[in-house]
């Protein structure tokens, strides 16, 4: 069987086990079965759990249920609603200003998770209701929420940029770095879009009915601001070598915790079983879809398609620009089929010699490959956002959330072009704080 026949049959598996709304995991974990049997037979049974478990037997791994620990004890307490509503109190004079403290908000709820998903729920569960309350179109509602979400993988901490960097053997610190620059940027570009989308449907400054006070938005944070200390303490001693992402990461998590349980006076144990049992499922799942993936990327290559396909995409004779073309495309439509962290698994590797070799700089890849990922998570037919949306608000059309979800989608391929235009935006800050990469 030649590698891609052999390739096309595994992708069809996969998207066959994906139609019957199979998880994820469970789907990855089969096809790469069903393709390890075609290479090696009945044999596969005795390599399965030792390269599952392969896959994620990396102490640096740690890191990814600590930072989502981070994300779920402030979803789970009002330290989530406190966030929010500091924001909305700064912000409500802006045209389409509580658009804005939802973009805002999920920015900066993600520096305390890293993950899409829980920072898409987090802010969902406050602000959707809150703006269809006050006039806002549901498709407005929904749509910059899911985009809003999608920064929780750019933004550091990001777990994906861990994985990345697990997985190509680059410096998760810098990877972090690479991404603060271009994170902003896309949270400007995100609510610059929201006001003119706000003015256009006819919002103008300040919401009727709403008034705050500068005693009312200042009394807002005391409590928000020893949670901002706590990122900014993380991402110190990460930066400052004076802890490894785990550490940094269980010391965050630790410290999140002590401080909503002291502010919030939460002392009861069912808060503590429903914190923690958020975290360690959404922490189960990622870990399963890594192992999985892990098995899938070796079925590729026992059956020789990733070594076939990344000598196609190297025999290239074409400007690196076409390269990178070809290479982003090929992201944009895996992203819409698997999740990030599956595609990093599977497609990091592959590429990270190619782009090294094309002269580009593998921590501007990274960048450029996390918006592609953050694309695919609004756009169908996988896009995980808008089923977290759908989920969090069932009564609004998931075609709604759809279009209000789209705009966001082009304003991330401008800022893959801005970023193509100008790579420094992502290579400053890591070549400032820790010198320029050898």
């Amino acid at each position: 069987m030649t590698p891609t026949l052999a390739g096309t049959l595994l992708i069809c598996a996969l998207l066959l086990f994906l139609a019957t709304g199979m998880p994820i995991a469970f789907a990855l974990g089969l096809a790469a079965m069903g393709g390890l049997f075609m290479a090696m037979g009945p044999e596969v049974i005795g390599v399965v759990a030792e390269t599952m478990f392969a896959g994620i037997g990396n102490l640096a791994f740690v890191s990814i249920p600590m930072f989502v620990l981070m994300g779920a004890i402030v979803a789970g307490t009002p330290a989530g609603a406190d966030l929010y509503r500091a924001l909305d109190r700064w912000m409500y004079k802006v045209p389409g200003g509580l658009v804005l403290s939802n973009i805002g908000a999920c920015a900066v709820f993600s520096g305390m998770t890293g993950s899409s998903p829980a920072t898409c729920a987090a802010i969902g569960k406050l602000g959707i209701p809150e703006m269809i309350n006050r006039g806002y179109p549901s498709s407005v509602a929904t749509g910059s929420i899911a985009a809003g979400g999608t920064l929780g993988i750019l933004l550091p901490p990001s777990v994906t940029m861990i994985i990345y960097g697990i997985a190509t053997e680059t410096s998760i610190g810098r990877l972090f770095l690479a991404g603060v620059l271009p994170g902003l940027m896309l949270t400007v570009m995100f609510m610059g879009w929201a006001m003119l989308d706000a003015r256009r449907k006819g919002f103008r400054f300040g919401a009727a009915g709403v008034h705050f006070s500068l005693r009312d938005k200042l009394a807002a944070l005391p409590r928000i601001l020893p949670l901002m200390l706590i990122i900014l303490g993380v991402l110190y001693v990460l930066y400052g070598g004076v802890a490894t992402p785990s550490e940094a990461a269980g010391a965050g998590a630790m410290l999140t915790l002590v401080v909503v349980v002291l502010a919030y006076r939460l002392f009861k144990m069912g808060t503590f079983r429903d914190i923690f049992g958020s975290g360690m499922r959404e922490s189960v799942m990622i870990m399963m879809i890594l192992a999985s993936a892990e098995l899938f990327a070796f079925a590729l290559s026992s059956l020789y398609i990733t070594q076939s396909l990344a000598e196609a995409i190297a025999s290239l004779e074409v400007n690196r620009w076409v390269l990178m073309g070809v290479i982003n495309v090929f992201l944009l439509v895996a992203g819409m089929f698997l999740p990030p962290v599956a595609v990093i698994v599977m497609s990091a590797p592959l590429l990270f010699p190619i782009v090294v070799q094309a002269g580009f700089d593998p921590y501007w890849f990274a960048v450029v490959l996390t918006i592609n990922m953050e694309i695919g998570l609004i756009t169908p037919p996988l896009g995980l956002n808008l089923f977290v949306i759908n989920g969090i608000a069932p009564q609004v059309p998931t075609r709604e959330i759809l279009w209000g979800a789209l705009p966001y989608a082009l304003v991330m391929v401008l800022a893959i072009i801005i970023l193509c235009l100008f790579p420094q935006i992502a290579t400053v800050l890591p070549d400032y704080v820790m010198g320029e990469a050898i």
